[in-house]
């Protein structure tokens, strides 16, 4: 596919996408309708697609629309590139621009929250929660997240896993964020077909979701249970630290299909638990609760949540978090330990979430608690680490 074929694609899904299906499933369909366009078309394509979601509101603006026209228009005046070239209208390539498209259009007159890519009422809340790196954090957001590896080291060590993937092509080298990160540099679309990944040395996930969990103390023979396990790549990152007895539950428990293949590839053991009569009331040495939260320290990744989310759903993920680190609290053993974990930068969900907990359990206290943005090197993540007697380990 030409250039132009390949933006006339993305313009066709990205407003398949704006009435309301999941970007990745129109993708697929897409696909699917079009199997002429090779794997490297395909990959360009999402690329356009979901730069234009990451930037919708800026691309809109110099595109003169937010529609998938107008984004592709915007996201070629953002790189410096002239649409009339791609716009020709001849062969594949989208028709001619309008004579209001072709009008010159400058961000410099632009909103703050539509420079940064951001909803109106979203703004304050990021200054809010952020200060004076609101606006640093809402750029980053525009771009592409890197791609992150977790080494798994009870099978390999960093240096021979950064050696397995040059052989597979991939270049690889060590995030400074946790000590098993690696930052994939070239190739990341090979990852997860090489070697190493296959045999379970190495696992996608972000550096500073690797970071929180390097914070949680652990020990060998711990009883653990991940509350809301999703995947269960925290799992397997508490369980790359320590030989621990582990039970990982969801409470939509098709979320952790993947997960007993991915902890066999790993050479570990995880219970996959979905019914809550199966969980011990209060016999946890350590329970995580990575909360369901706006994602807002990844949404590099998904860029739908950001205009997606509402106010009335960011105070209903806030109702959530609370019913569940006060359920949580119940299954932790004296002198264990109480993990709460976000994906977001909002204070709203993070500090403030763990100091309400604090007013309703007073007999809690926090050990210790650590926040990452997209300034740090990967995605936006929290951790409050809390007890309610003295520590055993």
């Amino acid at each position: 596919m030409t250039p132009a074929a390949r933006i006339a694609a993305a313009i066709e899904v990205l407003d398949r996408t704006a009435t309301g299906p999941a970007t990745e499933q129109v993708l697929t369909q897409w696909a699917r309708s079009n199997r002429y366009a090779g794997s490297g078309d395909r990959a360009a394509i999402r690329d356009l697609v979901f730069d234009g979601l990451r930037c919708r509101r800026s691309y809109g603006w110099l595109g003169g629309a937010e529609t998938g026209r107008g984004l592709m228009i915007g996201g070629l005046r953002s790189a410096g590139v002239s649409p009339e070239g791609i716009f020709t209208g001849e062969g594949y390539a989208p028709p001619v621009l309008t004579d209001d498209e072709a009008l010159p259009r400058s961000l410099a007159d632009a909103p703050d929250a539509v420079r940064l890519d951001c909803p109106d009422w979203l703004l304050p809340v990021f200054r809010e929660s952020l200060g004076a790196n609101a606006e640093p954090v809402l750029i980053a957001l525009q771009s592409r997240a890197p791609v992150f590896l977790r080494v798994n080291l009870r099978k390999t060590s960093v240096a021979q896993a950064i050696s397995e993937l040059a052989d597979a092509g991939i270049v690889a080298r060590s995030q400074p964020l946790s000590p098993t990160a690696l930052e994939v540099t070239e190739h990341p679309r090979r990852v997860q077909t090489s070697p190493a990944y296959l045999d379970g040395k190495i696992e996608l996930q972000d550096a500073a979701s690797q970071a929180i969990m390097d914070l949680v103390p652990l020990r060998n023979g711990l009883k653990v249970l991940d509350y809301c396990a999703g995947g269960g790549g925290k799992s397997l990152a508490l369980a790359g630290r320590a030989d621990l007895i582990i039970t990982a539950h969801d409470i939509a428990p098709e979320r952790m299909r993947d997960l007993p293949t991915r902890a066999a590839r790993a050479d570990v053991a995880i219970a996959v638990v979905a019914d809550m009569s199966e969980i011990d009331t209060a016999g946890y040495d350590l329970v995580l609760c990575d909360v369901p939260c706006s994602g807002s320290g990844a949404w590099r990744r998904s860029p739908d949540a950001k205009w997606t989310l509402t106010p009335s759903r960011l105070a209903e993920l806030q109702n959530v978090q609370a019913a569940i680190l006060d359920a949580a609290a119940d299954h932790v053993a004296p002198g264990g330990i109480l993990a709460y974990a976000t994906c977001s930068v909002f204070e709203s969900e993070n500090r403030y979430q763990a100091e309400a907990f604090l007013l309703r359990r007073p007999e809690w206290t926090i050990v210790q608690q650590k926040s990452f943005t997209p300034l740090d090197g990967g995605d936006g993540f929290y951790i409050a680490v809390l007890t309610r007697s003295p520590l055993k380990y």
